[in-house]
């Protein structure tokens, strides 16, 4: 097996997130479960390895400059565009989305018995994720961010009441994946977020929006999974703690 082969789903995306569409076309998580590899996603899912290879290839040597290079930015810069962009996204579209969702359990529900279950279940995610988040800015991310400063000044720093930064990491990402697990049991309850044919206007509206808070949710956790939290993990490892 070459180093190619060897790589996880989450360092393809973290290379280049033009490979995320590739690996969300054939329904495969490459934010919460991207610490696996081809062989071990193509083993799992019937699917014939050398078909993802070349699609990942296409997408690789194509031109262009693959997105943002995530990779390449200041850890606490990440921090920062982590909080600004995904944070607050998650706070802007919840509210909006429980109303468009309550509405609809009043006035499709009896036709779509399903609805509810959507609704509790993206309830669920809305609470979890604003604990979640304010974890993260309140006790996880300062604490990385002193580790950056520290490396800069070449300087220690006392040990967190957390000990390492392996455990709040290990929460965060044990977090991540229920919430992922949630929103895989909305996609099966919403057919892959398409409206019955009786659908009104804001029962689409909110499909469309369950979507992409999904979409985006699954770039919020990548760049916490495979490039801030190593990125952490490694500054750690260089400070005498």
């Amino acid at each position: 097996m070459n180093a190619i082969e060897q790589m996880t789903i989450g360092e393809y995306v973290a290379e280049d997130f033009r490979t995320a569409a590739v690996f969300s076309k054939y329904g495969i998580d490459f934010c919460c479960k991207g610490h696996r590899t081809l062989e071990e996603v193509c083993d799992a899912k019937g699917m014939d390895i050398s078909i993802l290879q070349n699609e990942l290839s296409s997408v690789l040597n194509a031109k262009g400059d693959g997105g943002i290079d995530f990779k390449s930015w200041p850890t606490d810069l990440l921090i920062d565009y982590i909080e600004k962009t995904h944070h607050r996204y998650v706070e802007e579209k919840t509210p909006t989305l429980l109303q468009f969702l309550d509405k609809l359990c009043k006035v499709h529900g009896n036709a779509h018995p399903e609805l509810f279950e959507i609704y509790d279940l993206f309830k669920g995610c809305a609470g979890e994720l604003a604990q979640h988040m304010k974890k993260e800015e309140f006790i996880l991310f300062p604490f990385i961010k002193r580790l950056v400063k520290a490396t800069m000044n070449n300087e220690a720093i006392e040990m967190p009441p957390f000990g390492t930064v392996d455990n709040p990491i290990a929460m965060m990402k044990h977090e991540h994946d229920a919430e992922g697990e949630r929103f895989r049991r909305i996609v099966e309850l919403t057919d892959n977020y398409t409206p019955p044919a009786d659908a009104c206007n804001t029962y689409k509206v909110t499909f469309a929006m369950l979507e992409e808070f999904e979409q985006d949710l699954h770039k919020h956790i990548h760049l916490e999974n495979n490039i801030l939290f190593p990125k952490a993990q490694q500054l750690e490892k260089t400070l005498s703690i």
